[in-house]
């Protein structure tokens, strides 16, 4: 019996092994036992050579003939799952191994592939102690156990029979190729005694019939006509739109003019106003302003044109008419083997013509759990990309996960904070590296008036390689955000915050907290200053759990390092304040709950910023429509966008403009509104990319030059340059613009009051009408029937002068009718 099964248990088992084999790397499956052959303990595997050199269990070397079995300790197989992952053989029974209760697990050689694969794993401690000690079989059911084996596995050579039809020729005929049309045969001769004869081309008429010119007319051919059996057709039914407008009626303009002859006094009437007393009161008490109004003309060129005067200066830099953006430079990572996309922009706060980018993979959720193996081994980096260069990154900063958004720190631009997709915060400390990104062609200086476009080169041998920067910490995954982190940002360096929430003031004047907000509906607050202590820790402890630092990551935030906690931690921020107050009936330190929620944007919002210009003017971007708000008005935004042709997907405030902010959406188009221009739409569409755009961060060169980044999908950064008219404010818009909110600000007050008025005229109403009814129910019997006998008296003296007026009743008949 055990020299034959194998053959039938080796095909079936090579046919398992052929489905395992098509499974992607990195995905668990339940691993595959021997439960059908009566032995659920035993796991066939694959061992490659690599493995059985690391495992040392080589054939014919470690494990032979004479000991085809090899123990293996569990910590042996952890490390391997540590170096390799997913790829190392053991991984389909990772499950098993972990479960095992020994410490030992029996790894057996299967030379004769019985169980299909060259090796196996015994899973249980029973069938370990089973294979190393066999329990005896007597003699005498050892002799029946070959005698049955022999019968029951006798070769019968198979046996040819009649071939049944079950269908398959049909299917055959049917998916075989015929000639549906009929083949037309064309035979061309030519006289022998023509081939190789001297040719002479001559004129000829062509209106001669004979061997000239024939018009050859179309015609149908049934021959070839196809008739048409079957047709798809489908229909959707659709609104009907007609756009329609209307113009009051202008009359043509006409001029007019009049004259009128002056009317004088006679010399009578001078004389007498030359005596007048309150002609001369009146002219003492006019001459002191007049004289005033005469000065002013004298000092006022009443005449200027006022038009010239409002006119800015020629010579600024740009075309006052053009309002497009104009490409200035693109930046693309030719490098990296897999696609990705840009997460989030940010120029340098002090090195002019430098910007860093954070990308991350194309993928969905689903996505990335299914290629979770193959992305472990990618990095996932923030790129700096110089204008001098737009091929080759200058720094590349190394994450432990793909980054959604990051901030230089104010204070000091080589720190940078970033959020991980994960949830966790990661911190880079780039002050090793500073040299390297402050190099300028120019002579070293820095000053933009020297030039008007950015000429930032680094050294021609440092633009050759990039350089991997690793990050210096990264928080603790248990306490942070449990999601992406969308938002991260420095709080300035005026201010700081306790565990509770208290504001007070910061007087070292260096930022060193950072607050962040995520899709867990959480907003945190975090330090960067090393914590005291609750408990002092003995030095000979802290000795023991030093750990080694490798030479090129800085010790800036060693004391954060996968311990990193927030200070404090919101939900359910929507507009709310985030000092904490103690619950009075359970006495715990609670956040406040929102002051007010809004439902307006028909998408999850993922913008909210705050204007330059003004402190309290906020704007918001989410789904297919942007919102602008006031603080303290609860009464709703100022401004609600209609639904646009495609989503917005990103968008930011012009930064020397105060109604001017750009919105990207998800074909490639970028939205400029210009609040004095328009408010019901945007003021300009231009198209950027055939892609979505993820992310809009605008930068200031200098007064006269004004760039714009703007990042897409496939990973391309664009620089584009923001002309004279989207640059440069008009010299009362910032008075205009506020003018604007406050209108709308009333505009929101009266529609209020009017809610307000209408609730009560409502009410009203509803009263008068109970009212009607309660004196309907309140009339007494009495009024009731004399009401009834007026008005059938009444129908009795309609109904007479009818009769009467067509004669149908006599006098005496209409006596005696009175009587009645």
């Amino acid at each position: 019996m055990a020299t034959k099964t194998p053959k039938r248990g080796k095909k079936a088992a090579r046919g398992k092994k052929a489905q395992n084999l098509t499974l992607p790397a990195g995905e668990e499956t339940e691993p595959v036992n021997m439960e059908s052959m009566g032995h659920p303990e035993i796991y066939p595997l694959v061992l490659t050579t690599k493995t059985q050199e690391i495992f040392k269990c080589r054939v014919e070397e470690d494990v032979t003939d004479e000991q085809p079995y090899k123990l293996i300790n569990k910590e042996t197989f952890f490390e391997d799952f540590k170096n390799r992952g997913p790829i190392s053989d053991f991984y389909p029974v990772k499950k098993i191994i972990q479960e095992y209760p020994g410490e030992e697990l029996l790894l057996v050689y299967d030379k004769d592939f019985k169980y299909g694969l060259n090796f196996y794993l015994i899973g249980t401690e029973e069938g370990k102690e089973n294979y190393l000690n066999p329990p005896e079989v007597p003699e005498e059911q050892e002799e029946h156990k070959d005698y049955i084996s022999e019968e029951l596995y006798i070769y019968k050579p198979p046996v040819s029979k009649p071939w049944v039809s079950l269908g398959s020729e049909k299917e055959i005929e049917e998916e075989s190729v015929k000639e549906s049309t009929k083949q037309i045969r064309y035979m061309i001769s030519r006289k022998r005694s023509r081939f190789g004869a001297p040719i002479k081309f001559s004129d000829q008429n062509a209106s001669y019939v004979k061997d000239a010119y024939i018009e050859c007319t179309a015609y149908p051919d049934k021959n070839f006509t196809l008739k048409q059996l079957e047709k798809d057709i489908s229909m959707q039914v659709v609104p009907e739109i007609k756009d329609m407008s209307t113009q009051t009626k202008w009359t043509y303009p006409k001029n007019a003019t009049t004259q009128y002859y002056p009317r004088e006094f006679s010399e009578k009437e001078k004389k007498v106003l030359q005596q007048s007393k309150p002609l001369a009161d009146f002219l003492e008490s006019v001459s002191v302003s007049v004289e005033i109004a005469l000065q002013q003309n004298e000092i006022t060129n009443t005449f200027i044109d006022d038009w010239k005067s409002l006119a800015e200066d020629e010579g600024m830099f740009g075309d006052k008419s053009d309002t497009h953006l104009k490409e200035y430079q693109s930046f693309t990572d030719l490098h990296s083997p897999t696609e990705k996309m840009i997460t989030c922009v940010s120029w340098h706060p002090t090195i002019y013509g430098l910007i860093a980018v954070s990308v991350a993979e194309r993928l969905s959720f689903e996505e990335r759990v299914h290629f979770s193996g193959k992305l472990l081994l990618q990095p996932s980096l923030i790129l700096f990309w110089s204008f001098s260069d737009p091929i080759h990154p200058q720094l590349m900063l190394e994450s432990p996960d793909d980054i959604f958004c990051f901030k230089f720190c104010p204070s000091d631009p080589n720190i940078i904070a970033g959020g991980c997709i994960n949830g966790q915060i990661v911190m880079w400390d780039i002050t090793a590296h500073a040299d390297r990104i402050e190099n300028i062609k120019s002579g070293g200086s820095r000053s933009k008036k020297a030039v008007l476009k950015p000429m930032f080169i680094l050294e021609p041998d440092s633009n050759k390689e990039a350089m991997y920067i690793r990050h210096c910490a990264v928080s603790s995954i248990e306490n942070g955000h449990k999601k992406v982190i969308t938002d991260i940002h420095w709080l300035p360096d005026t201010f700081e915050i306790n565990r509770v929430g208290s504001v007070f003031e910061n007087r070292n004047g260096i930022c060193c907290q950072l607050v962040t907000c995520s899709a867990d509906c959480t907003v945190c607050f975090w330090d960067i200053r090393p914590q005291k202590p609750s408990t002092p820790q003995p030095t000979e402890k802290k000795k023991e759990e030093s750990i080694e630092i490798p030479f090129d990551v800085p010790s800036t935030f060693l004391h954060l390092d996968l311990s990193w906690k927030p200070i404090s931690k919101e939900g359910e921020v929507i507009y709310t304040d985030w000092k904490m107050e103690r619950d009075p009936e359970t006495g715990r330190l609670t956040t406040k709950k929102p002051v007010s929620l809004y439902t307006v944007h028909d998408g999850a919002v993922h913008t909210v910023q705050r204007s330059p210009f003004y402190n309290d003017i906020i704007l918001t971007i989410g789904g297919w429509n942007v919102a602008i708000w006031k603080e303290n008005v609860m009464s709703g935004p100022l401004l609600q966008s209609c639904c646009a042709p495609k989503r917005y997907t990103s968008g930011h405030w012009s930064l020397t403009r105060p109604g001017v902010f750009y919105i990207g959406r998800e074909d490639g188009y970028v939205d400029i509104w210009d609040l004095l221009e328009k408010t019901h739409e945007p003021a300009l569409s231009q198209n950027i990319c055939i892609t979505m755009i993820t992310y809009i961060k605008p930068w200031t060169f200098s007064s006269k030059q004004q760039f714009i980044a703007i990042a897409d999908y496939y990973g391309t950064l664009h620089i584009l340059e923001i002309p004279w008219t989207l640059s440069r404010p008009s010299t009362n818009e910032m008075s205009s613009v506020n003018h604007y909110f406050e209108r709308e600000v009333k505009h929101l007050d009266y529609v209020e009051q009017r809610k307000i008025i209408r609730e009560e005229e409502k009410n009203e109403m509803e009263l008068e009408k109970e009212k009607k009814k309660v004196k309907t129910y309140q009339k007494s019997k009495e009024q009731i029937e004399a009401e009834l006998k007026a008005d059938y008296e009444s129908y009795l003296e309609l109904e007479k002068s009818v009769l009467i007026h067509l004669g149908l009743i006599k006098l005496s008949e209409k006596m005696s009718y009175i009587d009645l």
